[in-house]
């Protein structure tokens, strides 16, 4: 999914050593993404709150929670000793100071790093000064704040061709930690990938797991997508009424109709259009103004 785009205005500060000054919480109806029920669309935090923090670093998390957000999706990478670590991209500058640290490992790929090399990097300064220090979190580290704070993940599977076998090392993250059982399977998380082979290997694996696919592929395609994905995760700028209809029209792996979440919706002006078209999520960096926006 595309970068941070500042559409709203500024409206994260510091009150304090690094406490947000963030929009006032609004109750958010329960929704899922993992349900048939029709409501308003489910609001995802994109990276966290991640027009009010550090993308998918836990103070990200933590903003989500503070504006009442449930869901939060983040995206998942392998170090080159086999942890897996929560950021975007596949390499460590733009939201890292890692060419300070390490001036002489360029490219800076995560791949190239240690997850003990990867804990020396700040995470947050880029941000804002007041998140000065912040670091970049394991995936057990970011699923054991979202279990403190009682919130959901949509977890992407990044550049999976680059880290082979990464969907087994999720699901051996995901279930040391917790997040296997029942619950958490029925009504807490979803797995999703740009890679369909990626997105195939996890249903594989836990035929029970929600999976999405990212992306927006031909109508006619939908039905292969159908046999192993629960949904069809669009960018906003490529779908339409008729699109998510067709999507909607069918039944994925579980006997359950597919659900759209579509991304990255910024303003209220889009958050009201792709509402109109009737997805059933919507993935976002400001998880107030789509709230407000969608009521």
């Amino acid at each position: 999914m595309s970068v941070r785009t500042a559409t709203a205005s500024t409206a994260a500060a510091v009150l304090g050593a690094g406490a947000l000054l963030l929009p006032a919480a609004q109750p958010q109806e329960t929704a899922a993404l993992t349900s048939d029920r029709r409501t308003s669309p489910v609001v995802v935090a994109h990276r966290g709150a991640s027009g009010y923090a550090p993308e998918n670093t836990l103070a990200a998390a933590d903003a989500a929670k503070a504006l009442s957000v449930e869901w939060v999706e983040n995206d998942v990478h392998r170090t080159k000793d086999g942890v897996l670590v929560v950021l975007h991209d596949t390499d460590l500058k733009r939201t890292t100071n890692v060419e300070e640290v390490f001036p002489g490992r360029a490219p800076w790929a995560v791949k190239d790093f240690t997850a003990a090399e990867i804990a020396k990097l700040d995470a947050g300064s880029w941000f804002g000064s007041q998140f000065t220090g912040t670091r970049v979190p394991t995936l057990s580290q970011f699923v054991n704040r979202l279990e403190r704070n009682r919130q959901k993940l949509l977890l992407e599977i990044k550049s999976p061709a680059t880290y082979p076998g990464i969907e087994r090392d999720i699901l051996r993250v995901l279930g040391q930690a917790g997040w296997l059982d029942r619950s958490h399977v029925r009504d807490r998380l979803v797995i999703q990938s740009f890679g369909a082979d990626s997105v195939k290997e996890v249903h594989a694996l836990r035929p029970d797991i929600t999976t999405g696919f990212l992306g927006t592929p031909p109508v006619a395609d939908l039905p292969g997508y159908a046999a192993f994905t629960d949904q069809i995760n669009p960018s906003y700028a490529t779908i339409d009424a008729d699109y998510v209809a067709a999507v909607q029209r069918l039944k994925g792996p579980h006997g359950k109709r597919l659900r759209v979440s579509t991304w990255t919706v910024n303003d209220a002006a889009n958050a009201a259009k792709v509402h109109a078209y009737g997805v059933d999520g919507i993935i976002t960096n400001y998880p107030d103004v789509v709230r407000d926006a969608t009521r």
